[in-house]
């Protein structure tokens, strides 16, 4: 039997302030940097909605600094 299906606690869905998932058990406080997502029940149905919703891995501060690089190079060269 896997250990997954041998776990019967409820977890939470928590993310932090750089857009990354995880799940905790829902009979603890959250950790510091962390809060919930509002989705509670089994370890399964937790990781099946990050799965669902975590689609772009990089945190929230690289693809800011991405996609403010690519608005610089999309603008055009001045002229002399």
């Amino acid at each position: 039997m896997a250990e997954e299906d041998q776990d019967n606690r409820t977890y939470t869905v928590v993310v932090n302030h750089e857009e990354q998932y995880s799940i905790w058990p829902s009979d603890r406080p959250l950790p510091d940097g962390w809060r919930s997502d509002g989705v509670t029940g089994a370890k399964s149905v937790c990781l099946d909605h990050i799965e669902t919703v975590w689609t772009d891995m990089r945190p929230l501060s690289l693809r800011r600094a991405m996609e403010a690089d690519e608005a610089k190079r999309s603008q055009p060269a001045p002229v002399s």
